[in-house]
């Protein structure tokens, strides 16, 4: 599978912008969908989220958060056929604007997920970490523990699957089909994820103290992060790119 959070290497215009331009665009793109009120503006920015991420090469890690997002989007569009009510009747307790507010839900919640992933797709965690803090002056501790924590994430998962599996070698069975039976099958999995978690976090400040982790400053960095014209250009766009989110 897929891990969402790797970096997919590349020499794409995308893969040289700056790490902050990078965000950036991400940010619009989220900033637009909110904004954005009609399902032309909602799909196009879908569409544009899905192009980037085949100019990068990146498709594979959107098709791997489709796979998780698309359910919680389904169950997003039952509720709101249920709770809103207003309009004609399509079939039994769903109407038509409950349909149209539960589709635009629907878009917003996959045009808010995606971007960022696949901005963090074509991003260094070190260069987005280093880059904000030298361009938008962030401090470092502060960028060190959003990195450090997504790089936990697919760490957590390889433990998770680690338990899961030696739980099922001792005749633990995972696989029924049934919700809440699995559900009560995991819950006690917390557990230990959650002690192997704490060491691992008490080991990892341990290292980063001992690396002289407090005496890091701006100007420390070896790698500098400046913005070039292009990234102007970039940053111009999601400019218009919000505007336009605001006027559609």
């Amino acid at each position: 599978m897929v891990n969402v959070i790797d970096y997919v290497p590349g020499d794409t215009l995308l893969h040289r912008l700056n790490p902050v331009t990078k965000l950036g665009i991400a940010a619009a793109i989220i900033v637009a969908t909110f904004l954005a009120d009609t399902y032309p503006m909602l799909v196009g920015l879908l569409a544009l989220t899905f192009a980037l991420g085949a100019y990068s090469r990146s498709m594979g890690k959107l098709v791997s958060l489709l796979k998780l997002v698309v359910p919680l989007a389904v169950v997003m569009l039952l509720l709101q056929t249920v709770f809103v009510r207003g309009g004609g009747t399509v079939f039994a307790w769903a109407t038509t604007e409950g349909f149209v507010t539960g589709g635009k839900a629907c878009l917003r919640l996959l045009g808010v997920a995606l971007p960022l992933i696949l901005m963090l797709g074509v991003t260094r965690l070190n260069d987005l970490a280093n880059a904000c803090v030298e361009v938008l002056h962030v401090p470092y501790r502060y960028a060190f523990t959003f990195t450090t924590a997504l790089r936990f994430v697919p760490v957590f998962g390889q433990e998770m699957n680690a338990i899961v599996e030696a739980q099922t070698a001792r005749g633990v069975e995972y696989d029924t089909k049934n919700p809440i039976g699995k559900l009560r099958l995991m819950l006690p999995l917390c557990v230990p994820l959650l002690v192997g978690s704490v060491g691992k976090t008490d080991a990892t400040a341990l290292a980063a103290e001992q690396r002289g982790f407090y005496l890091r400053t701006r100007e420390s960095s070896f790698k500098r992060y400046p913005m070039a014209a292009r990234d102007a250009a970039a940053l111009a766009l999601c400019v218009a790119l919000v505007a336009a989110g605001v006027l559609l």
